[in-house]
């Protein structure tokens, strides 16, 4: 019976399908339940695992795009930055340098107006010390003529013996300065 079974279970029926599905032991019931199973499992495995898998990847792959963009913009503008850096730092030497140079010529200017100060102080001085120093010697010769005067009058009346008058001692006085500033 069972050599009998197999060979009306081997026997084509005209339907190559389901000749073949019946030779495997197919059940249509259960393919059609596995199937229907394999898209809903498909469906969710869809929707909630890769879905947001790929979504998240997809955000990923936009963050790492707008990243690598800004670092390139960043590194643009960092680039511009130290352009500007260096301009303002060029302009703050130059004008520093520029400065300086006011400053030491001011300082010579200072300097010279010093100078010429310190020039105008000593002329002042020696002009005030030749002029003392005149003033001096006119005096002392005016002094030392009297007293000239004084000792030659002594030494005539001396040696004449109190005979010159008064306006005679002048007139000897006055010859004998004359004499002295020839």
């Amino acid at each position: 019976m069972n050599s009998l079974a197999l060979l009306a279970a081997a026997a084509p029926t005209g339907n190559p399908v389901g000749d073949i599905a019946h030779q495997f032991g197919v059940t249509w019931q259960l393919l059609i339940s596995q199937i229907i199973l394999f898209g809903i499992v498909a469906f969710a495995l869809k929707k909630f695992a890769y879905g947001p898998i790929l979504e998240m990847l997809e955000q990923r792959r936009t963050r790492i795009a707008e990243s690598l963009s800004n670092a390139d913009r960043i590194k643009i503008e960092l680039a511009k930055a130290q352009a500007t850096a260096q301009e303002v730092i060029g302009q703050a030497s130059a004008q520093a340098q520029k400065i300086i140079e006011e400053s030491r010529a001011a300082a010579a200017r200072v300097a010279e107006v010093e100078r010429q100060k310190a020039i105008a102080d000593a002329a002042s001085i020696i002009a005030k010390a030749k002029e003392s120093n005149d003033a001096e010697l006119a005096r002392m010769k005016g002094e030392l003529r009297q007293e000239f005067g004084r000792l030659v009058v002594a030494a005539a009346s001396r040696a004449t013996g109190d005979i010159l008058s008064t306006d005679q001692k002048g007139r000897l006085a006055d010859d004998a300065v004359r004499q002295l500033a020839a």
